[in-house]
């Protein structure tokens, strides 16, 4: 409106983390890689707590039990995940791109975060029942964002008019299994090989052009 003197504020920085969340996070991930190296089971607190480079007791003003360690690493992972796809979703981003985008995130995290991909996907049966359903949520609330970007795609005649159900589980199958594979370390290139794996989703198999004789059973 003419005359008015309004103006626009921008989000506030966020807080820098103290020394105990710090520290918090340090222990966070040197479990996620015991556990990935030993096992859930066969790694205990005083273990973790020489890894970190404190005593037993001190380990315990940070964490009351190892499930809380535990629960931290699912709560990395999946919020990662989330708040790097809310921010593609912000900025706009088309719906291929969005699908890259995840991709490109689990395949990195393999790299950079193997632990904690290893424990999600393997040792969320061990969380107490009331971490394991906020976990729960959280990773519905992501599979919603990458079904929605499927949807949207299918939508707008991106994406063949394909079940967006089936291709989101699709998407997921290629990543989620792909720790199982993947070598930190190795030289292989994550962003590329999440580049490809897009591009077969996206793309398939058929060469352009190319029509297939397809017979039901």
């Amino acid at each position: 409106m003419k005359g008015s003197s309004a103006t626009k504020t921008r989000p506030a920085p966020a807080a820098e983390p103290s020394a105990a969340d710090a520290r918090r996070a340090e222990v966070i991930t040197l479990a996620a890689g015991l556990f990935d190296q030993r096992g859930y089971a066969s790694v205990s607190m005083e273990q973790i707590a020489a890894a970190a480079g404190m005593a037993k007791p001190t380990l315990y003003h940070y964490f009351r039990a190892k499930d809380e360690i535990l629960r931290g690493i699912h709560e990395t992972f999946i919020d990662l995940l989330a708040e790097r796809q809310d921010e593609r979703i912000r900025l706009g981003l088309a719906p291929a791109d969005l699908l890259l985008g995840a991709m490109t995130d689990i395949f990195g995290l393999m790299e950079t975060h193997r632990g904690h991909v290893r424990v999600f996907f393997e040792h969320h049966r061990e969380l107490p029942d009331e971490a394991r359903q906020e976990i729960r949520i959280k990773r519905d609330r992501y599979q919603q964002l990458i079904h929605d970007a499927m949807t949207e795609g299918i939508r707008t005649g991106v994406f063949r008019p394909v079940d967006p159900d089936t291709a989101t589980l699709a998407v997921f199958g290629i990543c989620n299994w792909a720790y199982q594979w993947w070598r930190p370390g190795s030289g292989a290139d994550p962003a590329h090989t999440a580049q490809k794996m897009w591009d077969l989703v996206i793309r398939g198999l058929t060469a352009p052009g190319e029509q297939l004789n397809l017979h039901r059973t």
